[in-house]
C-alpha cells in the first residue's frame, strides 16, 4: 500500500500496489511546475488509485492534450498527473508518505534538463540546511 498527501493535509491518496520503478523526469513541463531540475515520478495501475481525503481541494492543470497534472488547490502541492484514458496514473514523489526503499531507475527528458544540474555531478551533503 501507497499513501500519499499534499503539504497541508487536505489531499490524500491511496494505491494499493508495491512501489514501480521510479524515475526523475527533467521535462521542462515538469521543472516548471515542480519548481526544480525534475520531477521524481512512479506510475502506478489507475485500478490501484483512489482519493481517500479532499477530491474537492483538487485543481488541474491539463499541460498537454489529454494530460492532467492535479494539484492541491489550498497549498498548490502537486500530487499526481494522468493522461485520459491510460491504465496508470504518475504519482508525484515528492508527496509521497509511505517511506520506500527503492531508488530511481532512470532519467527521462535529458534533453530538456536544467543547464545548472547535472545527475552525475556530485556536490556536498548536510544533514539539514545550509553550512554556517
Amino acid at each position: 500500500m501507497l499513501e500519499g498527501s499534499c503539504v497541508c493535509g487536505k489531499v490524500a491518496y491511496e494505491a494499493d500496489t508495491d512501489p514501480q520503478p521510479m524515475a526523475h523526469c527533467h521535462c521542462e513541463t515538469c521543472r516548471k511546475t515542480h519548481g526544480s531540475a525534475f520531477s521524481s515520478v512512479m506510475a502506478v495501475p489507475r485500478e490501484s488509485f483512489r482519493w481517500v481525503k479532499g477530491e474537492d481541494f483538487l485543481g488541474a492543470f491539463e499541460s498537454s492534450p489529454g494530460k492532467f497534472r492535479r494539484f492541491c488547490s489550498s497549498c498548490g502541492s502537486h500530487v499526481m498527473a494522468e493522461r485520459t484514458g491510460e491504465p496508470v496514473v504518475l504519482l508525484r514523489l515528492g508527496c509521497l508518505d509511505t517511506k520506500i526503499d527503492e531508488k530511481p531507475k532512470v532519467h527521462i527528458w535529458r534533453s530538456d534538463g536544467a543547464t545548472w544540474y547535472d545527475p552525475k555531478d556530485e556536490v556536498p551533503e548536510f544533514p539539514e540546511g545550509f553550512p554556517k
